[in-house]
């Protein structure tokens, strides 16, 4: 996609991707295989992210490895995870590239991506629930069970015949359009066009969101009072897929429509970050208020053999873990968050390296179309998991509290 801003771009990327997981990893993109070993990954890994002798062990072991981040704001959730894996950078790439607009797994209802001209046949195969819909009629700035800016609720206030018998097929095409016109404006001014959302009585800044969970890094803090190393890092790296996805995902009581923001970038190092990839979410139409999350494989060699990790973070803002019974509610998101991300890496880490193996002539068609298969679900929910919302089964149960207190 082109942007108007460029310089804009590469900044934000720099800084909040490929610095962060070069300060987390502490490699030098000119070192030699010599000077980075395992011994010396996990002490950066006890200093950096807080691994402890057991942790590492774990990790050894060949299992995944995830925690919570610590967080000062009760909207936000944080996790963070890895995983070791014996596969090249090019499986890893080739697997989340062929997997970004696939959908063959149920949570995924609806999936797509933007033209680099955005065009509303782009949206032809999303729908809208009937209930949300039908929600829109009550629909008023500070009082809206659909994250819409002001001016979306006034335009569907004003331009929509609620009365009329075909009504949803109205607010469809006008909820495309402006979806389509948003996506349009943050192509054309980056982040100055993110939606302040204005569905409830204090609206919230999504630009000012994204902001917050940036600054939680104190690896980016650390770059950006030492900008000089900039120039050093930047020129290994090359963008090689920027991409606008939307999404309909299954979030029990209510599908969430989201859209993201992906940007893939490789690099030459023979040692360390080899393909970092950022999502950034610039709308939804539930429960998130924002949402962030990197993600870098990395190559270590060891004294015998390369090995390579698949490190992950993701923090979000959701406006379902506040108020009653948050306490509960977010060690519930936190528990399925920390649970569901470990499995995922594991999952990922049997189906990456099965794939990184040659196929024997001796393999019948029915498993090779059997191995296929469960790849395929695997790289979905790799794409799904790593990329667009880390806890969804965590903020399944946020819903179901929700339902059950409007209920009662």
């Amino acid at each position: 996609m082109r942007y108007v801003d460029r310089t804009i771009l590469r900044r934000f990327t720099y800084r909040l991707l490929f610095i962060t997981f070069c300060a987390i990893l502490s490699v030098n993109p000119n070192s030699s295989q010599a000077q980075t070993s395992i011994p010396e990954f996990h002490n950066i890994l006890r200093e950096k992210m807080g691994l402890s002798d057991t942790d590492l062990a774990t990790l050894a072991d060949g299992k995944p490895v995830v925690k919570a981040l610590p967080v000062e704001d009760k909207s936000e959730m944080a996790v963070s995870g890895l995983v070791g894996l014996q596969v090249p950078a090019t499986v890893f790439l080739k697997s989340f590239r062929d997997t970004m607009v696939t959908k063959n797994n149920p949570a995924i209802l609806e999936i797509g991506r933007f033209s680099e001209q955005p065009i509303l046949d782009d949206l032809k195969d999303l729908t809208f629930e009937a209930r949300d819909l039908e929600d829109l009629k009550h629909c008023v700035v500070g009082n809206c069970k659909l994250k819409l800016s002001a001016n979306m609720i006034e335009r569907l206030r004003k331009d929509i015949h609620w009365e009329a018998p075909n009504y949803a097929i109205e607010a469809t095409q006008l909820l495309k359009l402006m979806i389509v016109e948003y996506v349009r404006d943050y192509l054309a001014r980056g982040d100055a066009a993110l939606i302040e959302y204005s569905d409830k009585e204090r609206s919230v800044r999504l630009a000012d969101e994204q902001l917050k969970l940036k600054a939680k890094s104190g690896y980016i803090n650390d770059f950006i009072n030492n900008p000089s190393s900039d120039v050093t890092f930047s020129s290994t790296l090359t963008n090689i897929d920027n991409s606008l996805v939307w999404s309909k995902i299954k979030f029990g009581l209510k599908p969430v429509i989201s859209i993201n923001h992906i940007s893939i970038y490789q690099t030459k190092n023979v040692v360390g970050p080899q393909v970092l990839v950022s999502s950034k979410q610039i709308y939804a139409n539930h429960y998130f208020d924002s949402s962030l999350a990197l993600t870098a494989f990395v190559n270590v060699p060891g004294e015998n053999s390369a090995g390579s990790y698949l490190i992950y973070e993701n923090r979000s803002r959701a406006d379902g873990l506040e108020g009653p019974f948050g306490r509960l509610k977010r060690r519930i998101v936190q528990d399925k968050a920390i649970s569901g991300l470990s499995a995922i890496l594991d999952q990922s880490k049997a189906t990456l390296n099965a794939r990184a193996l040659p196929q024997t002539d001796t393999s019948s068609a029915s498993e090779t179309h059997g191995k296929w298969r469960r790849w395929k679900f695997a790289g979905v929910h790799l794409f799904y998991w790593l990329l667009l919302i880390t806890a969804f089964v965590g903020l399944l149960a946020v819903s179901n509290y929700r339902w059950k207190s409007e209920a009662t």
